[in-house]
């Protein structure tokens, strides 16, 4: 397979294999609030996206057809045959590119805090943030970002949780940041995603300002066979700020799919 990164993995817990997919400057470890009530019930598989946590770097830029390459690697490396798969912001366009590449391996999927059916305002507002980071850096943005991905309780609650995030920000290099954020920002799944036919959950926060709850029900309408959850009270960031309410929904919705 051309354009492949073999990314950097992690294999946890016992039962049906479930793949996890993260977003944009984030790793594999942005889950570790879900990890351990999942691992009761999947064998976990989670991975660090090309050039991010301990994954090689890429050469040079890079799009969605390749993030969907290197999630095929990571299945073909773990060997895998079918699993459920979940991914968050970016990662929530990662897996239904690669179920609509693969829908032989995807016995589920979940959508979390993703975008599709984006107004032209939507996708200038996203434009707007990587315009913002490209002219004035990264870490000069960081405060929109802040804002955008948890409540204000939350980052009185938690500063140490909110720091650890943005300090993983900083960390990943600019060029990839910037990389994985216009890939978030152009792609547009609403002409193809009729095509995904696996039983998707597709789940937000009430108040995620780029990935809302309008354009979730958009999405589930979408999708030939889903389920839409709003969750109360929280933005982006719902793995670190409500992760085992998300792990909840998740297993539920898995299990469910047995009955």
């Amino acid at each position: 397979m051309s354009d492949t990164i073999d990314c950097e993995y992690t294999i946890e817990g016992d039962g049906p294999p479930l793949f996890l997919i993260h977003g944009i400057g984030a790793a594999r470890d942005t889950w570790r609030y879900m990890t351990p009530l999942l691992c009761r019930y999947f064998t976990v598989v989670s991975y660090d996206l090309r050039g991010h946590g301990t994954s090689p770097m890429p050469d040079g830029e890079f799009g969605l057809e390749e993030l969907v390459n290197d999630l095929e690697r990571v299945r073909e490396q773990t060997g895998i045959e079918r699993a459920h798969f979940a991914g968050h912001s970016l990662g929530g366009m990662i897996g239904p590119a690669y179920a609509r590449r693969h829908p032989e391996r995807v016995q589920s999927l979940g959508l979390l805090s993703t975008a599709a059916f984006r107004t032209e305002g939507d996708s200038a507002k996203v434009r707007g943030v990587v315009t913002a980071m490209e002219e004035r850096g990264v870490p000069d943005v960081l405060e929109t970002l802040t804002d955008r991905w948890y409540t204000d309780a939350f980052i009185e609650r938690n500063p140490e949780v909110v720091r650890r995030r943005l300090d993983q920000v900083i960390a990943c290099d600019p060029d990839i940041f910037l990389n994985v954020f216009r890939i978030y920002a152009s792609v547009e799944m609403a002409p193809w995603i009729h095509e995904v036919t696996a039983p998707s959950l597709v789940l937000t926060g009430e108040h995620d300002g780029g990935c809302n709850p309008r354009l979730n029900r958009l999405i589930d309408e979408a999708l030939p066979n889903s389920e839409l959850v709003v969750l109360a009270d929280v933005k982006h960031s719902i793995l670190l700020e409500v992760g085992a309410l998300v792990a909840d929904h998740m297993v539920r919705f898995i299990h469910g799919l047995d009955g």
